[in-house]
């Protein structure tokens, strides 16, 4: 097979990300499968397209002087030139002849060669002359914005609600690789043998940070492992194991998730239920409880049911079943998960964030209903907005006074973690851990 051209495939997939408004990290998991190439070329595509991604409107910024008096461009144009700034201003070892050779011919193979002279003239210039300096900018948000690539809107709002150096440590810390990490699936080993066998198969392996759960892969693709494919590993971020910890399933609970897809929640609480009782995993889409079966099968738990629901509707057709303990995973802005998705800082809006609100509202009214009388009800969501969270809980608690917060959260989660609880709430933003942003709050039906 032929190798492919790793920028080609760059701005062929920055192009996708932009125009289908693909997601980033499913995009380049499909191209990386689909190419043939090295795995050094596998990891200067994702530095490429991450890194374009990521300081987007940074990028346009240090262009705009060069590109004003050009005549309507095409995208492809565009994605290729702001592709081949980010070599030349953030990566210190590609040669700026190498990227001007580059670019040059994938601007004559997808146009013709004026538009391969314009981009080499706009390169050349800006090699010249130097980007703009951000230090101009007098409005601090505005500055903030443009430093670090995030929509003004975003920024203002971030720091009305957690105040401008908060928001700025986050806004830099989503610049940053995403760390990956994996669960232990401890009914199988402990965290420290799955270490051992991850470095074993030459994994750089390590205990996590946050999660007790938790290893992290400085190098290497988990899902490639022995460990993973044998069941004992699932990929997830750390926080995000806290939201099983907060729910706390003993053995023979009757469990709801009703968010549940992909999966790894259910498959965490299944575990820490020994494979006894039951988790009833709801999701509105078929081919998504389909990953939910499939990542059951692989980790052998046969204590979880997958099943195509709208939670909304779940007190109708779950006919009268209650449940001990009730995880409401809900749908979200992902605000938290920018390191990850970067294309989410610019695909959402200030009216995703109301519709959001009003869904989850609606899935936590849901979810109530199905409760046993002295059962714990967790909300999360893998967002930083006061809106989606806080809000949320504040409205519900409002109008359902059966609820009300459990303060007993802290002794579930590591101590790590408890500066950052307030009563039943635990809101961790992504540069306290260099985790995922993360929202968990757990609440108590009244006897």
């Amino acid at each position: 097979m032929k190798t492919a051209n790793v920028r080609e495939l760059a701005v062929e997939a920055l192009i996708a990300i932009e125009k289908n408004q693909a997601y980033s990290n499913l995009l380049l998991n499909t191209t990386i499968q689909k190419s043939n190439l090295s795995p050094k070329d596998v990891s200067l595509f994702t530095e490429l397209v991450y890194g374009t991604l990521q300081r987007k409107m940074t990028l346009d910024y240090y262009l705009e002087p060069f590109i004003s008096k050009a005549k309507k461009m095409e995208l492809w144009v565009r994605i290729l030139l702001r592709m081949s700034l980010y070599q030349m201003e953030y990566l210190d070892r590609i040669p700026e002849r190498a990227i001007f050779f580059e670019a040059v011919e994938i601007s004559k193979k997808k146009g013709h060669k004026g538009i391969a002279g314009f981009v080499n003239g706009v390169l050349r210039a800006v090699q010249r002359e130097g980007v703009p300096s951000l230090n101009e900018i007098e409005d601090p948000i505005e500055r903030l914005a443009l430093e670090t690539s995030h929509p003004v809107w975003l920024v203002e709002k971030w720091a009305d609600q957690y105040g401008l150096d908060n928001t700025r440590k986050m806004c830099e810390v989503h610049l940053k690789p995403p760390v990956a990490s994996a669960r232990v699936n401890r009914m199988h080993l402990t965290v420290e043998e799955a270490v051992e066998g991850l470095l074993e198969e030459s994994f750089d392996a390590a205990k996590g940070v946050l999660s007790e759960d938790a290893v992290i892969l400085k190098k290497g693709n988990v899902s490639k492992s022995s460990l993973f494919k044998a069941g004992k590993l699932s990929i997830q971020d750390e926080s995000s194991m806290l939201t099983a910890r907060a729910v706390n399933p003993v053995k023979n609970d009757a469990v709801l998730d009703a968010c549940a897809a992909p999966g790894g929640k259910s498959l965490h609480m299944a575990e820490m239920m020994e494979g006894t009782g039951e988790v009833v995993s709801l999701d509105l889409h078929k081919h998504k409880v389909k990953l939910i079966e499939e990542q059951a099968n692989r980790a052998g738990l046969i204590n979880i049911s997958p099943q195509v629901m709208d939670a909304r509707e779940a007190p109708l057709k779950l006919n009268g079943v209650k449940f001990d303990k009730i995880l409401v995973d809900a749908p979200c802005s992902g605000f938290g998960v920018i390191r990850r998705k970067p294309d989410i800082k610019y695909a959402k809006n200030a009216d995703d964030v109301i519709r959001l609100s009003a869904i989850q509202q609606e899935l936590l009214d849901s979810a109530s209903r199905l409760l046993k009388k002295g059962g714990t009800l967790v909300y999360s969501t893998c967002t930083i907005d006061k809106e989606e969270n806080e809000e949320v809980i504040a409205d519900f608690l409002a109008s359902h006074p059966d609820f009300e917060e459990d303060d007993s959260l802290k002794q579930f989660l590591p101590e790590k973690v408890h500066p950052y609880i307030n009563g039943g709430k635990l809101q961790i933003l992504p540069h306290y851990f260099e985790t995922d942003g993360f929202f968990i709050t757990r609440l108590k039906k009244k006897v």
